[in-house]
């Protein structure tokens, strides 16, 4: 298990209300975090309705990872064992196409679950998991997980609703591939990521992702993402620092047609 300093640190969480954007601030003890009962993160996923006791339990078996930038968590194919709880990072859940390009279907972060769709239809995991930046994760056996789905109907409700969630959002991804052009697609992932992830001091996205990621969000050639981007440079939407990128002009990149 992860040794973690006993130190306090406090974590700016983004809340989006409507149109705005808040952050609260959490001041909380490493040594509390490593135990589930008492970690912030859980109240973000299906965690939340496990009883104390449940959590508890939970602690004892689970396993503290530390995932370097670009590492593999998990790979499409791969059995998986358990569920993996992201308590701090960020990465991407792709799936490789017939013509051995990636598709990027959603990016997680700090508080999301990865491979309980997995774990409960019993299959090898559908997609890929790399870190995007340096990550720290939680796994939970599969024995512990299901046990609980079984006694605590609160969990199993809740686990079922994150999964229509997830649903749905597939649904829509579907959708905007069809019929949406690049252009649009394109848009719309950095408004995205703009309100889910928010900015750094000098404005720029907290995400970084390569030009290449960007084409694989959007189901598109790196060259098209490119010439994309430049040009909504070029009309003021964006403006770029390195491989950073600041929003110029968020709802006129909701107006793009």
């Amino acid at each position: 298990m992860l040794n973690l300093p006993k130190t306090k640190v406090c974590f700016k969480i983004l809340k989006k209300y409507d149109n705005c954007q808040l952050f609260t601030n959490f001041t909380v003890d490493f040594e509390d975090m490593s135990k589930c009962e008492q970690c912030i993160v859980k109240q973000f996923n299906s965690l939340k309705a496990l009883t104390k006791d449940e959590l508890i339990r939970i602690s004892g078996c689970k396993e503290s990872r530390t995932i370097k930038k670009g590492e593999i968590i998990f790979e499409e194919g791969e059995i998986l064992n358990g569920i993996f709880c992201i308590r701090e990072g960020i990465c991407k859940l792709s799936k490789l196409s017939s013509n051995g390009k990636d598709q990027i279907v959603k990016l997680v972060a700090r508080g999301d679950i990865m491979g309980q769709r997995s774990l409960i239809g019993d299959e090898s995991a559908n997609l890929s998991a790399v870190a995007i930046n340096d990550m720290e994760v939680c796994f939970i056996p599969k024995s512990e997980i299901l046990d609980d789905l079984q006694k605590n109907n609160n969990f199993s409700m809740t686990m079922l609703q994150k999964m229509a969630d997830e649903l749905k959002l597939s649904d829509n991804i579907i959708v905007d591939m069809a019929q949406k052009s690049v252009k649009q697609r394109m848009a719309e992932a950095l408004v995205q990521i703009y309100e889910t992830f928010g900015t750094e001091e000098n404005e720029a996205l907290s995400v970084i992702l390569s030009r290449e990621d960007y084409a694989n969000i959007v189901g598109t050639a790196t060259e098209s993402a490119i010439r994309i981007l430049s040009q909504f440079k070029k009309e003021g939407l964006i403006s770029t620092k390195g491989k950073q990128i600041i929003i110029e002009d968020v709802n006129g990149l909701r107006r793009v047609e």
